[in-house]
């Protein structure tokens, strides 16, 4: 978590209050890296944040340092290639053409403000530029026969060069090859799980999905996921780290289990008219319809909403703003008096409420 807001405020430091929707997961490892490998003497001190309604509106202890602000620039030009996308695909609200010049505008800035962080940084975000043009050239020539690892490579290409800066701003030169080859087989392991997941929904839409395109099978993308995990800890295992504990964790341990819930519904549910996975004998009822799925401009709006409102914490279950999965309310399971009280009748009632309790930890 003291990652996670780290690259959040560094977003918002560098570009803005409307960057940190830019936020995600996957680009905090970057910082995690950044600081595993700093020595001891070199660690950057962590900074309290002020309160946040996604912490409970509580303070918290974050990192800091040229880690965060990588993982910042990193994430924000992956997020306006995103953005574009979303444009030239048309996806829900771009197909307005107010809306669509909007994002255009906003990717243009992020890429602008990318650029110059990464200068900054020593980091050329045009790798990452020319991954995301050479991206779109591969799926349009894909087709059945394709290795999937050709559309594939210039997301694992992005993840390299940054995986590998993060040893440059260490000061451990020693580093960049292993992390190179680490951050390249994190790039596939993340393509693949994010096909997997959408291969369902995408069908339904007629959307492109690289799977689907090139025919590769359930048990061939478990099999290249599987190599993946075990490359990247056959990699970490070269880094010399001050403090490998955290970065291990993420990409050895958690890893292995992102791959086993990934594949694991698949397994279990699958589609009864659908090659993926071999019906067994005797049928299965079909899956429920896939939740709607929005796209990151409105997505954000939603999720404003709903803090907003305070449904966030006190109601037992809402919808993810983007994928329109069920999730549980941040005081759902606590013994706090959200539930059945008057406290909610505005936001700073509710969350001084959650604060007394502790409930939101």
């Amino acid at each position: 978590m003291a990652h996670l807001c780290g690259l959040c405020l560094a977003l918002r430091a560098d570009h803005g209050q409307f960057a940190r929707v830019a936020t995600n997961y996957d680009g905090l490892v970057l910082s995690v890296l950044t600081d595993a490998q700093l020595p001891r003497e070199l660690a950057p001190e962590r900074r309290t944040a002020g309160p946040c309604p996604l912490r409970g509106m509580r303070t918290a202890s974050v990192a800091k340092g040229q880690g965060a602000h990588l993982a910042a620039t990193v994430s924000l030009v992956l997020a306006s290639a995103k953005l574009r996308d979303h444009v030239l695909d048309g996806d829900g609200a771009m197909r307005r053409r107010p809306v669509a010049a909007a994002a255009e505008r906003v990717a243009r800035s992020w890429d602008l403000g990318g650029e110059r962080a990464g200068a900054g940084l020593g980091f050329d975000t045009a790798v990452l530029l020319d991954a995301v043009g050479r991206q779109q050239e591969l799926e349009s020539a894909a087709g059945p026969g394709t290795s999937v690892l050709t559309v594939t490579e210039p997301t694992e290409l992005a993840t390299a060069a940054a995986f590998a800066h993060t040893a440059v701003l260490a000061g451990r030169p020693g580093n960049s090859a292993p992390l190179h080859e680490a951050g390249r087989l994190f790039g596939r392991l993340a393509h693949l799980l994010d096909a997997v997941e959408d291969r369902a929904a995408d069908q339904q839409a007629g959307a492109w999905n690289p799977l689907t395109t090139t025919g590769t099978d359930a048990a061939e993308a478990r099999r290249l996921c599987d190599d993946a995990v075990h490359g990247i800890r056959l990699a970490l295992a070269e880094v010399e780290f001050t403090d490998s504990a955290l970065a291990h964790r993420l990409l050895v341990h958690e890893l292995e289990h992102a791959v086993q819930r990934t594949f694991q519904p698949h397994a279990h549910t699958p589609h009864p008219a659908s090659p993926w996975v071999n019906q067994p004998p005797g049928g299965w009822p079909p899956p429920p319809e896939p939740p709607r799925r929005r796209g990151l401009l409105a997505g954000c709006l939603v999720w404003s909403g709903l803090c907003c409102t305070c449904q966030l914490c006190c109601r037992s279950e809402y919808q993810d703003p983007w994928t329109g999965e069920p999730r549980e309310g941040w005081c759902d399971k606590c013994d706090c008096c959200c539930e059945g009280c008057d406290c909610c009748s505005s936001c700073s009632e509710c969350c001084n409420c959650c604060n007394c309790c502790n409930c939101c930890d």
